[in-house]
């Protein structure tokens, strides 16, 4: 099974929302904050579950502004989103 990584742009505050929708369907996806200044986020989904989870996000879209954006050069700190750019390079 592969990893998948879409990266997301939102508003600040709606963060923990789309965290909170993606956590109460078990085994869609993860989000993980990439950048907090520039609320970008990123949803982690299985291949199995890649449908799923893109009309998780087409849902979601309809209650807070969401927009789908190619993955930042920069992923900061975070040790986990570096090394999966790595090996998916």
């Amino acid at each position: 099974m592969e990893l998948r990584d879409i990266y997301l742009e939102t508003l600040p505050e709606h963060i923990a929302y789309v965290k909170f929708i993606f956590e109460s369907y078990e085994e869609v996806g993860i989000i993980r904050t990439v950048d907090r200044k520039k609320a970008i986020i990123v949803l982690l989904a299985m291949n199995d579950f890649l449908d799923t989870a893109r009309s998780i996000l087409d849902a979601i879209q309809r209650d807070v502004p969401l927009m789908e954006i190619p993955r930042p050069a920069d992923m900061g700190d975070d040790w986990f989103m570096t090394e999966l750019a790595v090996e998916s390079s």
